[in-house]
């Protein structure tokens, strides 16, 4: 009965410990997610932003119908740095200075594998910005 008694606690360890791995894998997995999505989000917004300066007027401290000249406090990042991070991660202006197109970066904050962040590209163009490309 002893033997038994052991085998069915060591067994139920072994069950507990499994259960546990899994949960951790779901989580991270969600989490990475989430931050994915969050970056995204983040991203489709600040492209709308780099479009209305595309087109507002120069007058009006837009972009007059190019995006040159697209500073991240323009974009609706808030500082002259090209650089801004919230909770969800950081985002830069990666490729500005021409007529037809920008490239914006996010950086979650999640790591996918362990070395790399969530990072997301969205290309936005002077008439649509729905490319975005998952670099992480």
């Amino acid at each position: 009965m002893g033997q038994q008694q052991l085998l069915l606690i060591i067994l139920g360890v072994i069950v507990v410990g499994i259960a546990v791995a899994v949960g951790i894998t779901m989580f991270t997995d969600n989490a990475i997610s989430a931050n994915r999505d969050a970056v995204t989000n983040d991203l489709v917004n600040l492209a709308a932003r780099a479009q209305q300066f595309y087109r507002r007027p120069t007058a009006l401290g837009g972009g007059g119908n190019n995006f040159t000249g697209l500073t991240a406090d323009a974009a609706g990042l808030r500082k002259l740095t090209n650089r801004e991070t919230n909770a969800n991660g950081t985002y830069s202006i990666t490729s500005a200075g021409n007529a037809t197109g920008v490239v914006l970066q996010g950086v979650g904050t999640e790591m996918v594998d362990g070395t790399n962040y969530v990072t997301m590209e969205i290309h936005v163009s002077n008439t649509r910005s729905d490319s975005v490309v998952i670099v992480h």
